[in-house]
């Protein structure tokens, strides 16, 4: 689907809560102003609150999956797992934060009445929810989630207040089924579904896309690449398609269907 207006606005942090474990949700205020985001779009934020001195360490902003929007309110979900993290983890209430978007293209609406499956592994949860969100008005939704360990599932509270079917699983057994949120998808591919929406690690997509393809089954895949510009200038998020040439993640993306890659060659 074609993307909204892009807008630059340095945000205020309203809230900035922990999660649990490594996780946590950052609540910006956008303003009244910022467009509508189409479910698997994303931002760009600055590493941390802005300084009131320059600051060029780390200089390049970090994507964010926009979680939910609610009036001026923008939810972002995230994992401290480096020093731009920890800088964006330890941002205030009153202090701001850049914020560009939204960015890229979203994922496509299920058809009316059909059977979805979300599957959302690590931080790629925050990518699906808005979906979820929309989609529960068209038809059944099953929400799959993965992650190591039970702390490290984010939005499972969320997602149980929808209402829909949603399966857990964690590697080692701590929360939902032990073993792979892929397994999950094979049990739920076998009880009928009409199309797969998944967001996680590259491992994870690629196996969902297979089960997917074996299946018989459309598969739109969020990827979660790393960038520097979000307005396809930098070129650093290249992926192969599945016909001759590449896409750009932040610009042809974050969605793309998984027919239409090279998926065995995604980074």
């Amino acid at each position: 689907m074609s993307a909204p207006a892009t807008v630059r606005v340095d945000a205020a942090v309203l809230e900035n809560e922990s999660e649990g474990g490594p996780n946590r949700r950052l609540r910006l205020d956008v303003g009244a102003a910022w467009p509508d985001s189409a479910p698997g779009q994303f931002v760009m934020l600055s590493p941390g609150a802005l300084p009131a001195a320059v600051r060029w360490d780390p200089l390049l902003p970090r994507p964010m999956a926009v979680f939910r929007r609610e009036g001026a309110a923008l939810d972002v979900l995230y994992k401290v797992t480096g020093r731009g993290t920890a800088l964006l983890a330890a941002a205030q209430p009153g202090e701001r934060v850049r914020t560009v978007g939204p960015l890229g293209c979203g994922f496509p609406e299920p058809a009316p009445g059909a059977r979805i499956a979300l599957v959302g592994g690590g931080t790629g949860i925050a990518s699906v929810f808005d979906l979820a969100v929309r989609a529960r008005a068209r038809g059944p939704v099953t929400a799959l989630l993965g992650a190591r360990r039970a702390e490290e599932l984010m939005a499972v509270a969320a997602f149980r207040a929808l209402g829909v079917d949603l399966r857990l699983a964690t590697d080692d057994g701590s929360a939902g089924q032990r073993g792979l949120v892929t397994e999950l998808l094979a049990q739920v591919l076998s009880e009928g579904v009409d199309a797969v929406y998944a967001c996680g690690p590259t491992p994870m997509m690629q196996r969902a896309a297979a089960l997917a393809a074996a299946a018989a089954r459309p598969c739109f895949l969020s990827l979660e690449n790393r960038m520097a510009c979000g307005f396809g200038v930098c070129l650093g998020c290249a992926v192969p398609r599945s016909a001759p040439g590449y896409a750009l993640v932040c610009r042809d993306g974050p969605v793309f269907e998984a027919a239409s890659l090279r998926v065995d060659g995604l980074p």
